[in-house]
């Protein structure tokens, strides 16, 4: 079990909580059983489910890139949770293990991204690796791809969603079987 034992569902009183467990579930990002362990704090869950959903459905940046970047920052954070959810979204888009893998491993060299998605990894890469890399040169170089909106989406994006794969896995959820994530 998780450090911290999630709330059953049947539990979940405040109707607004309940509706963002279950879009989660349906978006397949974070799942259930993150925003059921937050659910122990609604009100804290409720404003963190609703940024997490934002940055990863909404804005200007490609949700397929998006995905990417999510699972290679859970496997940097060594978060087996994040690292095995997909984005139905992204899937249905035609996202694919594929692509997933060649982001989690040697993008730079890949085909299958151009050099603006390059530089969207790379972002991701950087700030947990180097973040003194993401120097003003750096941005320049990303603006060429991205307006300044989309560089602080990414951003953000990189570091809320990063930070909550961290967070699980120091609850120890990631090694429930991944039935018992969806069913608990």
């Amino acid at each position: 079990m998780p450090t911290i034992e999630p709330v059953r569902p049947g539990e979940v009183r405040d109707p607004e909580l309940q509706e963002l467990i279950a879009r989660c579930e349906r978006v397949g990002v974070p799942g259930s059983l993150f925003p059921r362990i937050l659910a122990r704090v609604p009100d804290y869950a409720k404003a963190l489910l609703r940024a997490m959903l934002r940055s990863h459905t909404e804005g200007n940046v490609d949700h397929k890139l998006k995905e990417i970047i999510r699972v290679q920052l859970a496997r940097r954070a060594g978060d087996p949770y994040f690292a095995r959810l997909r984005s139905a979204k992204a899937m249905a888009d035609g996202l694919n293990e594929a692509a997933i893998a060649a982001g989690c491993d040697d993008y730079e060299r890949s085909p299958r991204f151009s050099e603006a998605e390059k530089w969207a990894l790379r972002y991701a890469d950087r700030m947990y690796v180097n973040p003194a890399s993401v120097d003003a040169e750096f941005y320049a170089g990303m603006k060429q791809y991205y307006s300044e909106a989309q560089i602080m989406e990414l951003g953000a994006f990189i570091a809320l969603h990063y930070g909550m794969q961290v967070f699980m896995r120091t609850l120890g959820a990631g090694m429930l079987p991944h039935e018992l994530i969806l069913h608990f």
